[in-house]
């Protein structure tokens, strides 16, 4: 054989064995970089494909929404804390079974909706069931701290849309909690978080009741603001969510 052949053999054998780990390939799996195109510009994400994706089936969706550290435009920050962080835990990410889709805020601003962030994190997700085989009856909301507020905002905005809703340490607003009775709701909280907060969010499961809901209240004794990493690691917290239907 000559050098020149076994060259080409070499860079041909390469180009096929790497092709499978491109990140704009649909059947990739794992953490993929993306980015949205959208009327403001390119906006970079990350969607977590469950390792056992083959697009035979319709796979749960979850949208999560992080906190105002992870603020920017890296396209990559929002992945290490919350949920991205959960998912990595030990043998989790070879189970994990739900597309999870990680949208970034731009500096400066949060996931109230209706304004430019909730509605690009909301295309972004429309743009992932649209690539990848998803199942438009279990597409659940997430979101920590700021993210947490924006997991309220966007319920109370789209009741119709989430299977069910997981806010955690985040404001909700009192005045919508008739609009979200129907949503399935888990709410996490740390007892010494700021006082303002966690009397707010203990308000709210309240008022949930009070409308007719169901909600779920988990409040850590002697925990802060970084009430997240325990609530994304609660072994029945997934089991939960896959037992709600949108209806």
């Amino acid at each position: 054989m000559s050098r020149c052949f076994g060259a080409l053999l070499f860079v041909a054998f390469v180009a096929v064995a790497t092709v499978p780990g491109r990140a704009d390939d649909k059947a990739a799996t794992g953490f993929i970089n993306k980015v949205y195109k959208g009327k403001d510009g390119e906006s970079k994400y990350v969607v977590f494909v469950p390792h056992d994706y083959k697009g035979d089936k319709e796979y749960p969706v979850i949208l999560f929404l992080h906190g105002a550290g992870e603020r920017g435009e890296d396209g990559e920050v929002q992945v290490k804390q919350g949920i991205g962080s959960a998912i990595r835990f030990k043998e989790t990410e070879k189970k994990f079974g739900f597309i999870t889709v990680f949208p970034q805020c731009k500096a400066k601003s949060n996931w109230k909706a209706g304004g430019p962030d909730a509605d690009r994190a909301l295309a972004i997700l429309d743009e992932v069931q649209k690539a990848y085989k998803t199942d438009p009856k279990r597409v659940y909301l997430t979101g920590l701290s700021m993210g947490g507020a924006g997991t309220w905002s966007l319920a109370a905005a789209h009741p119709e849309k989430w299977a069910a809703i997981v806010p955690i340490c985040g404001s909700p607003d009192l005045e919508s909690a008739a609009k979200i009775k129907d949503v399935p709701c888990w709410y996490f909280c740390g007892d010494k978080d700021n006082p303002n907060l966690v009397q707010n969010g203990r308000s709210m499961i309240e008022a949930l009741k009070k409308a007719g809901g169901t909600p779920r209240y988990t409040e850590y004794p002697f925990v802060g603001h970084n009430s997240w990493d325990s609530a994304y690691v609660t072994p029945e917290l997934y089991p939960w969510l896959l037992s709600h239907k949108a209806k």
